[in-house]
């Protein structure tokens, strides 16, 4: 039996009805029978309708996993909803967490190739706003710092080492250990599925390194965690400028990482826009998303970008297990 990819419609209040639509029109049939949606079996069939998106789904009936049709086959996860696009809070929220954990316990299985998880507002998960990496690592019970956010395409990956944190939190949060066990969990993915070492450059903190001062985080933690990588023989550089690597130096590495969200996704996103998939490294399976929100403003206009979400089917395809 051909190994499955699973595909979870998470936030109901979402453009993700529609990315799936678009997605499912552009695959071959040999991945349309690979795939199964975990959602709701009634919601998805009264957005399709509410879309005017003519699509025959199916309702799979205790999870069965055998069915390999052309069909669009949805895994039912209970959800209470009267406007299929008004989904209150309340019930979207169990609905995205029993959706997960339902993708969590399948994924532990052997004939899974990976997990895909539509957008979500983060505030559905908890009210610290932490998102899927968090969520689905504390599931695999990583306590250790070990798991990672990649937001990839052909050209670059970039990993934030402190990932949906506020900024007055970032620098106690920031330690030398968790810096080098992320990047030895980047490093150690990349030659698992590549096959070589990658380059990776290591961004500063603050503006400038904040020239070095002796009380910086530069100097009394990044500067060492590098000192420690380079005794592993990983092939890194840094710390770079953070206000200038974006401008050509990027294009000499494979990764950068960076010490907060916004540091290393603002830049990416600018240069690349669409074209990336988010990564979850370090967990005990393969997860990725499209690397897009939730986009409610887009809702019902035919304006949503499917491209991201057909990379991540892509991508699972090709380095699920």
């Amino acid at each position: 039996m051909k190994k499955k990819i699973i595909i979870l419609s998470c936030d109901p209040n979402s453009i993700n009805s529609e990315i799936i639509y678009k997605s499912w029109k552009k695959l071959s049939n040999s991945l349309k029978r690979k795939i199964y949606i975990i959602s709701n079996y009634n919601l998805l069939q009264k957005q399709f309708k509410k879309l005017k998106l003519p699509i025959k789904i199916i309702n799979l009936n205790n999870n069965n996993l055998s069915s390999n049709n052309t069909n669009l086959k949805i895994i039912n996860v209970d959800l209470k909803f009267k406007n299929p696009f008004l989904v209150p809070k309340k019930a979207s929220s169990k609905f995205v967490q029993n959706s997960l954990e339902m993708a969590h316990k399948i994924a532990l299985k052997k004939n899974i190739k990976g997990i895909i998880n539509c957008a979500i507002n983060k505030t559905l998960l908890d009210k610290k706003k932490s998102g899927v990496t968090e969520f689905l690592a504390k599931k695999c019970k990583i306590y250790n710092d070990s798991e990672v956010m990649m937001i990839r395409n052909n050209k670059l990956s970039v990993c934030p080492i402190t990932t949906h944190i506020d900024i007055k939190d970032i620098s106690k949060k920031l330690t030398i250990k968790k810096i080098v066990t992320k990047v030895n969990t980047i490093n150690s993915w990349f030659i698992k599925k590549f096959k070589r070492k990658p380059n990776i450059g290591i961004l500063g903190l603050n503006p400038h390194n904040a020239e070095f001062r002796k009380n910086s985080e530069e100097i009394l933690k990044i500067i060492p965690a590098i000192n420690k990588l380079k005794k592993k023989k990983i092939n890194l550089k840094g710390p770079l400028i953070p206000d200038v690597v974006f401008i050509k130096d990027y294009k000499n590495f494979d990764i950068i990482v960076g010490m907060y969200h916004d540091q290393i996704l603002s830049p990416f996103k600018s240069l690349y826009k669409y074209n990336a998939i988010n990564v979850t490294l370090g967990l005990k399976y393969l997860r990725v998303s499209p690397d897009h929100g939730v986009a409610v403003d887009l809702i019902g206009k035919d304006k949503a970008d499917e491209t991201s979400l057909l990379r991540c089917i892509n991508f699972v395809n090709q380095f699920g297990k």
